[in-house]
């Protein structure tokens, strides 16, 4: 049996720098949770299958929205399956293509916003400072994958939600028919 956070090698190294920041954060709102827990899908369907397809890993906002990974297949690489967001209020929506998407995304600090409609990063004000630990995620993300944030993280949501969207909402109708 391991003692890894999870079975993505991606993951297990977040959380290690996760555990080097203690209780400040590095992204707006994220927060890794227990890997696998329920996601919020039950509360959609009870059927097994689509329990069973959602892969929790962390809080996307302070309000209880979570990232989980969705078994659009079989590939084996956990990472490379696309992430949604099950909002708090509401609604599933495609956020990235991948995990190392997603890690670039967390990389611009903005606010996730998900809705029935769409799962929006919305940019801080102003006044707003920047997470406590910004800086350090950014170098991490820097060595670990040679990755660096985009000018606007809804770009990326943009190709994902093209790729996976209209799949991810028929999908999710053979479950949950909203009454």
């Amino acid at each position: 049996m391991s003692d890894a956070y999870s079975p993505v090698s991606e993951l297990n190294r977040l959380k290690e720098f996760d555990e080097r920041c203690g209780s400040e954060y590095y992204a707006n709102g994220f927060e890794l949770v227990e890997f696998g827990r329920p996601s919020g899908a039950e509360t959609y369907s009870e059927e097994q299958e689509f329990v069973d397809s959602f892969l929790c890993f962390a809080r996307a906002n302070r309000s209880g929205s979570d990232y989980a990974f969705w078994r659009v297949d079989d590939r084996e690489d956990l990472a490379a399956l696309p992430v949604v967001v099950f909002g708090d209020e509401g609604g599933i929506c495609v956020v990235a293509s991948n995990l190392r998407d997603l890690f670039r995304q967390l990389g611009c600090d903005w606010w996730q916003w998900p809705s029935w409609e769409a799962a929006q990063f919305v940019e801080p004000d102003l006044d707003d400072k920047p997470s406590p630990r910004h800086g350090d995620y950014l170098e991490w993300l820097k060595e670990n994958f040679g990755l660096t944030p985009p000018d606007n993280p809804n770009e990326l949501r943009d190709v994902a939600e093209a790729e996976f969207g209209a799949l991810l909402e028929s999908w999710v109708d053979r479950f949950y028919q909203d009454e």
